[in-house]
């Protein structure tokens, strides 16, 4: 069906047709529900410190009570880009957004800074995500706001004498700052 098509049948319906069908998609549909909870109840602090919480326990997972061993890291890219991704859908604020999408990089760093990594995949992971966050920051109007930790990011893969700093440089020589 096509945009203009759902626009007729829309059109030819009765408020009470149509306030039905919507509390039937809101019943049936997880993403509706979640959509008309976060409109009219936008808790973005509460979504952000969930979204961080997730994020840390790729890098840093939490001992569960009565387990023998502590869990292994997983350091999976893909959980924070969901969530990102959920976010840019929900239509949270940009800020909120960008302090994500740095604090991922950042939470990397810090496991980067106590364990040794291997993989080259990770260092160019976290680079894909550096890239992604300041083309973000920049096309929303907010590199300012968020110029300190972006250069913070930077240094520390310097400090860590990651093989691909020079990449991360290049994104910032781009910018005029």
């Amino acid at each position: 069906m096509s945009k203009r098509d759902l626009k007729k049948y829309l059109g030819e319906l009765t408020k009470e047709q149509l306030e039905e069908q919507l509390i039937e998609l809101y019943e049936k549909f997880a993403p509706v529900k979640t959509y008309y909870d976060f409109v009219f109840n936008p808790k973005e602090d509460k979504l952000l410190q969930e979204a961080k919480v997730k994020i840390s326990h790729e890098y840093f997972p939490i001992k569960k009570p009565g387990a023998k061993w502590r869990p292994k890291a997983k350091m999976r890219r893909s959980v924070a880009q969901k969530l990102i991704k959920h976010f840019m859908t929900l239509g949270v604020d940009s800020y909120v957004v960008a302090d994500i999408m740095l604090y991922n990089i950042e939470i990397a760093q810090t496991f980067s800074s106590q364990n040794f990594i291997k993989k080259e995949l990770f260092y160019k992971s976290i680079y894909n995500s550096f890239e992604q966050a300041v083309n973000f920051i920049i096309s929303n109007g907010i590199f300012n706001d968020f110029k300190l930790r972006i250069n913070g990011i930077f240094e520390e893969t310097s400090q860590q004498k990651w093989k691909n700093k020079y990449d991360f440089e290049a994104i910032l020589d781009k910018i005029d700052y």
